[in-house]
């Protein structure tokens, strides 16, 4: 059965969602370590948070780029992750989504949340021809997402890296079954019809 261009995928139960970010040591151990983003955690920045490990694994480069050497694995509520698809705005003007160049900007000004697709990735983080989604993050979203959405957060920096070495040696079997089962997410409702353009390619974000 050939993929939808466009659907989420996370490891998920009936009431979390896990989502992975990147950050520099100073950020993602003590945020593993005590359930929460430490203090220097910035509020007032967009976050981008990604469903999908093998596209956090592209992004932060195996946990190998700058700044981006722990890997979180963060659990969050179902409701929170619903909330934030409900609030959200697609990253780029998409001809037939929105009613003019105007109405998105005026929209994307105000939502708290951005929605990105961006290609999948396979174990050699090569694009796929089904898009991932990445979930940005700002303003009351932000607040929510560290003040009461999380549930859990762990350091998976040590599996990032596991992986990619049997990849690397050539052991693509025990690699894939070391991946998070990630199986297709039912947004209760329904996604948003807006938030699925059929031109909505989107490029790369910051974590």
């Amino acid at each position: 059965m050939e993929e939808p261009a466009r659907r989420i995928r996370a490891l998920h139960t009936p009431a979390t969602v896990t989502v992975y970010q990147a950050y520099a040591p100073a950020i993602g151990v003590p945020a593993a370590r005590d359930g929460r983003f430490p203090a220097a955690w910035s509020r007032a920045r967009m976050t981008w948070v990604k469903p999908s490990f093998l596209w956090m694994m592209y992004r932060c480069g195996w946990a190998a780029k700058p700044d981006q050497e722990t890997v979180l694995a963060v659990e969050i509520s179902r409701s929170g992750f619903d909330w934030a698809l409900r609030h959200a705005c697609l990253s780029q003007y998409v001809v037939g989504v929105h009613a003019d160049h105007g109405t998105w900007r005026q929209q994307l000004r105000v939502a708290p949340t951005r929605v990105q697709w961006d290609p999948e990735r396979d174990l050699g983080l090569r694009p796929l021809p089904h898009r991932s989604l990445q979930l940005g993050l700002s303003g009351e979203a932000v607040r929510r997402y560290a003040d009461e959405w999380i549930v859990g957060i762990r350091d998976v920096t040590t599996l990032a890296r596991e992986i990619h070495g049997l990849v690397r040696a050539g052991r693509t079997g025990e690699a894939a079954a070391l991946l998070p089962e990630e199986r297709v997410y039912q947004v209760a409702g329904g996604l948003p019809g807006q938030l699925v353009g059929r031109e909505a390619v989107g490029g790369q974000c910051e974590p």
